[in-house]
């Protein structure tokens, strides 16, 4: 009776108190005081509903992680058992040691980590709402399937990764509406005003930066993201109003760095969740369009992470609203939105649960045999030491951010690769300076995607670009093998370079060469600190010493207003950006051009414009600005284009078209005005598609080259088959492919280069010779490299412009056909850019 009794007292016990805490737990509605898809909830709500969660259960926490460009507060809560929850930093650290990032041998204690990203994109709106729903779920102390599912895994819970975006959005849209939400398609609540809520502050598509990094959302989350390294990692976002909802199996073409278990289990929570879908009779779709193979994606950078990486899309957008009528006549409202987006995370995390144990030991296994057996034709990458220290600095500050080991060879030898140069197998010499990044380490799947020279692809119709490689995309030389050459001794990026000042103490002028971002960094701080500057336009050499085109001439005769503080000012810069400078007690060279010489030019201070709104793409202009702002800091002012017809240009030498139509800025007093700009001495920098809209404009002389792109007249071009149309337009394009371009680096806009450049090509937009202008990069025959091209558009890109300057009147053009800027990551391209800023028209 004594024990039953007992039994009994626990029983009332714990009910008693899993009521009193269901009692202070509140719902999303009770605490909003609305009904959750009634209407948007903005992100300072839903950080105070995350809070309370955490404050009133056992079972979360909340932590900070960061913050975005306009402070708002980054969060990420963990969701586990009580239990877990005591010994959570046990199963963190246990799952780091068994990925090998983290020494030591791991206990017993693991569980499944399931993370979970919400709204990326700041107007797939619904997807924090739907957060918002999952977390209190779980929480529930009522809820015993959840008390199961928690028991034996662990769920990150990130509800907001684009906080600017999504204000952004939801702030618009309250604007918008009245006191009943409109579902036609055409209201203006349905149409978004430029730049949108998709992408962050500077206007980046953070879901095309998880792998790069580039914006601080980004940087702050892998940081975290790899204190934990979870198991299954699933990506909320929304695509086209009229669409089903979209989840795993993803479809192909897949990077044959996916592993056989990363395809089973993402089927496998594919099936669960098409029961729930087939129990409601919703419609949805799998193995179409979305495919594994660009990893900067929030399902592919995850999945090279060693997790199971899927992304899930519901139908809606900034088009749905709150409410629209779709193409079929139904009414999808932001309720249908967040609840099949929860539905579809809750059975995400019950089918982890139910199979949790054989998840751990596939993820264990996963990383073993990537460090002990990789996969792929290459098993070490070879970056030679004679590259350019900064670029060499900035790859290891990269392979740092992402945990991939490095190491100096430590001894001579000689080996067969590839050479990334050349495009051949060919026999090397490895120099005991030379970095080594093996494939035997935890990061081995990682590691390969990032270096293997062409990757395979078993589809050409792919959703994004198709070639990002590291030696190309940071300007290095190389060599990739496919025997093992591990690293002998370890390497700190910070030792590759230093402050070092050599010459008189008091010179007759600093020099500093020319070669990499940094020294354009250098060149601004000086500018901003009223230094004024010279560059040379032709090599030269003093007191043994030699110096290429673009050296920086920082003369003290045209810096006497700042009297003592110039030393000063020039040496504080240059150790702030760690370049080693001469100082010259003489303008007088040994060869070359002495510092008074025409050939050694006065840098005027640009003053630049950048014109953006409509008639401009919202990310190219982004990625101009953020260019400016956070990685050059130099000063930009920016303008709407609708205003440029009313915005005095005197005080402007520089503009930056970023891509474009320009159809309401350039009307035909839009094309005058320009044009005049131009002939009294501006500095115009067009960018992508901006040079298109140039090509048809009077007195530019850039034109396209489209013969190669014509449909063949043979009477079989007729006898087309309907269901190959996709696969015969992709023959004439390059989603984003790397072709080398010969450089003509004599020329201002191509100092500090060699003569071959690897160019990321996101269109097969191809433009003829300048007739009257500079050359300045081509693609000449067989320049494919990486990446998949159709036959067309390789045949179409030979022999045309990659970068072009040309004269109008007292000022310069500068083509830049390609994106040197595209997406912030390849770091190659952006000293063009600084170039075309600094030097062309000086």
């Amino acid at each position: 009776m004594t024990r039953l009794t007992t039994a009994f007292l626990s029983l009332f016990l714990l009910l008693f108190f899993s009521t009193q805490a269901s009692a202070q737990l509140q719902t999303p509605d009770q605490f909003l005081g609305y009904e959750l898809g009634e209407r948007y909830t903005p992100h300072h709500n839903v950080l105070s509903y995350v809070r309370h969660v955490a404050e009133e259960s056992d079972r979360v926490t909340l932590h900070t992680y960061g913050e975005t460009y306009e402070h708002r507060e980054l969060v990420y809560l963990v969701i586990s058992s009580p239990a877990n929850q005591q010994q959570i930093e046990e199963i963190r650290t246990n799952n780091l040691k068994m990925t090998g990032l983290m020494e030591g041998e791991a206990t017993d204690l693991k569980k499944a980590i399931i993370w979970l990203s919400y709204n990326i994109h700041g107007n797939e709106t619904s997807s924090s709402e739907a957060a918002l729903k999952t977390l209190h779920e779980l929480a529930d102390p009522a809820n015993q399937k959840a008390a199961e599912w928690l028991a034996e895994s662990v769920v990150i819970l990130d509800p907001m990764l684009n906080p600017d975006g999504r204000d952004r959005y939801v702030n618009w849209f309250r604007t918008m509406v009245g006191s009943e939400y409109n579902p036609d398609v055409n209201t203006r609540e349905h149409r978004e005003l430029w730049p949108g809520g998709r992408s962050n502050h500077y206007y980046f598509d953070l879901n095309r930066d998880w792998a790069w990094q580039v914006q601080k959302e980004s940087q702050q989350r892998s940081e975290v993201y790899q204190q934990w390294m979870p198991h299954v990692h699933v990506d909320f976002h929304e695509q086209s109003y009229n669409a089903p909802y979209y989840f795993a199996p993803a479809a192909e073409p897949f990077h044959e760095a996916i592993t056989d278990w990363q395809r089973e289990f993402q089927t496998t929570i594919g099936m669960n969740n098409i029961r729930y879908f087939d129990e409601e009779g919703w419609h949805y779709f799998t193995r179409e369009r979305f495919d594994l193979f660009y990893p900067s994606y929030g399902d592919t950078w995850p999945t090279f992470n060693g997790a199971i990486g899927m992304t899930y899309e519901q139908a809606g957008h900034g088009l749905a609203g709150a409410a629209v009528i779709t193409q079929e006549g139904d009414t999808l409202t932001l309720n249908d939105r967040l609840t099949h987006h929860h539905i579809t995370g809750i059975s995400t995390i019950e089918v982890t649960a139910e199979h949790a144990e054989r998840v751990v030991s596939e993820f264990e296994n996963q990383f073993r045999q990537a460090a002990e057996n990789p996969a792929g034709t290459y098993r070490s990458f070879i970056v030679n030491a004679g590259n350019h220290p900064d670029k060499i600095h900035n790859l290891l500050r990269y392979l740092d951010s992402q945990q991939i080991r490095y190491g100096r060879a430590g001894s001579s030898r000689s080996a067969n690769g590839f050479n990334y140069q050349t495009g051949e197998t060919e026999r090397f010499s490895i120099s005991e300076e030379d970095i080594i990044i093996s494939a035997h380490q935890p990061k081995s799947q990682l590691v390969r995607v990032l270096f293997e020279p062409d990757p395979a692809l078993s589809d050409s119709l792919t959703y994004d670009i198709t070639a990002w490689e590291t030696h190309y995309r940071f300007g290095l030389d190389g060599f990739a093998t496919e025997t093992r050459i591990d690293p002998q001794s370890e390497l700190n990026a910070d030792d590759l370079r230093n402050f070092e000042y050599s010459g008189a103490e008091r010179p007759y002028a600093y020099v500093s060469e020319w070669g990499s971002m940094d020294d354009a960094r250098f060149l601004a701080e000086l500018i901003r600190n009223g230094v004024k500057s010279r560059f040379s336009t032709v090599p030269f050499e003093i007191s043994g010493k030699e110096f290429g085109r673009g050296t920086l001439v920082i003369t003290r005769d045209n810096n006497r207003r700042l009297g003592n503080d110039f030393d000063t000012i020039v040496r504080d810069a240059a150790e702030q950006h760690q370049r080693s400078i001469y100082g010259s007690s003489t303008g007088f060279v040994d060869t070359g051009s002495d510092f008074g010489s025409a050939n050694v030019q006065f840098i005027e201070a640009p003053n630049v414009a950048l014109f953006l709104g409509d008639g401009t793409s919202s990310l190219a202009a982004g990625e101009v600005w953020h260019f400016f702002d956070r990685q050059l800091n130099y000063p930009v002012s920016l303008f709407h284009t609708h205003h440029f017809n009313r915005t005095d240009l005197t005080g402007f030498d520089t503009i930056v078209m970023p891509g474009g139509t320009y159809s309401d800025m350039l009307n035909d007093s839009g094309e005058q005005k320009l044009s005049e700009w131009v002939r009294n001495g501006g500095n115009l920098i067009a960018i992508d598609q901006a040079v298109q809209v140039l090509s048809g404009i009077d007195g530019f002389s850039i034109s396209r080259k489209t013969a190669a792109l014509d449909s063949d007249n043979e009477p079989e071009s007729a006898l087309r088959i309907y269901e190959d149309r996709s696969r015969e337009a992709a023959m004439n394009r390059t989603p984003g492919s790397i072709f080398r371009t010969t450089l003509d680096n004599t020329h201002p806009l191509a100092y500090g280069y060699d003569s071959d450049y690897f160019s990321l090509k996101g269109n097969a937009t191809a433009y003829n010779y300048l007739n009257s202008g500079w050359n300045v990069g081509t693609v000449r025959e067989n320049a494919h490299i990486s990446g998949f091209a159709g036959v067309h558009a390789k045949e179409n890109l030979e022999s045309s412009l990659t970068f072009g300057v040309q004269s109008v009147g007292s000022g310069q053009v500068v083509y830049m056909v390609d994106n040197p800027l595209f997406r912030g990551f390849w770091e190659n391209g952006k000293l063009l850019f600084a170039n075309a800023l600094f030097f062309v028209g000086q």
